[in-house]
């Protein structure tokens, strides 16, 4: 029981001190952007030794991939938060909340703006990238099943993740040529999102009595 006890401590000690980093690397990232990141310049902002850094991310790739995957936790935990059923008339009332929710995110996380819309070279971030849009594009298909009538999808595509995929490239090109997300291209993202999503999807799916 004693040594439960004291590897639960022990992990709860690692997690906050990852906690710490890359609250530091997310900071550094708003203020200076990826390429003047570095594994000292993040142990300064954490006021935690470098050899504290390495021990859990062994590279500054290696901790954007950890920063990374924390972004893709606050996306996954939107697509979780409540829906009210009762008010979707149609499943475009749905995708309309779910793009809302993600702008929102990247609107008010410079790390997001930076890591997953913005052209940084890093492909090991690129990669966890698109892995972990599978992720999202599974939840939100769960998501969409519980509150409509989703018809057959295909197999060899994952229609979610890229339909989500294409709205971010709009949502970069904003990033790219004002710095930020515009209300007129966040517009034109979401019309590419439901456009794509509308090849698979009839405009008059059958919503649920209840979501399920």
């Amino acid at each position: 029981m004693q040594r439960t006890a004291t590897a639960r401590k022990t992990r709860a000690s690692s997690q906050a001190r990852i906690t710490v980093i890359l609250a530091a690397a997310r900071a550094l990232l708003a203020e200076q952007g990826v390429a003047n990141l570095s594994i000292y310049s993040v142990a300064e902002r954490a006021a935690t030794p470098a050899s504290s850094v390495y021990h859990f991310f062994a590279s500054v790739p290696a901790l954007l991939e950890g920063l990374t995957a924390d972004i893709h936790a606050a996306f996954r935990a939107s697509l979780q938060a409540p829906i009210a059923h009762a008010e979707l008339r149609d499943w475009r009332d749905l995708s309309r909340i779910v793009e809302q929710r993600m702008l929102a995110i990247y609107a008010s996380d410079a790390a997001a703006r930076q890591l997953i819309l913005a052209q940084h070279g890093l492909s090991e971030v690129t990669q966890a990238d698109r892995q972990h849009d599978l992720e999202l594009g599974r939840l939100m298909q769960a998501l969409f099943e519980r509150h409509f009538e989703l018809p057959p999808l295909p197999d060899d595509v994952d229609v979610f993740a890229l339909a989500m995929e294409l709205g971010d490239r709009v949502y970069a090109r904003s990033v790219q040529l004002h710095g930020s997300i515009t209300p007129r291209l966040a517009e034109e993202g979401m019309r590419v999102f439901d456009a794509y999503l509308g090849l698979y999807l009839p405009p008059y799916l059958p919503k649920r009595a209840t979501a399920l």
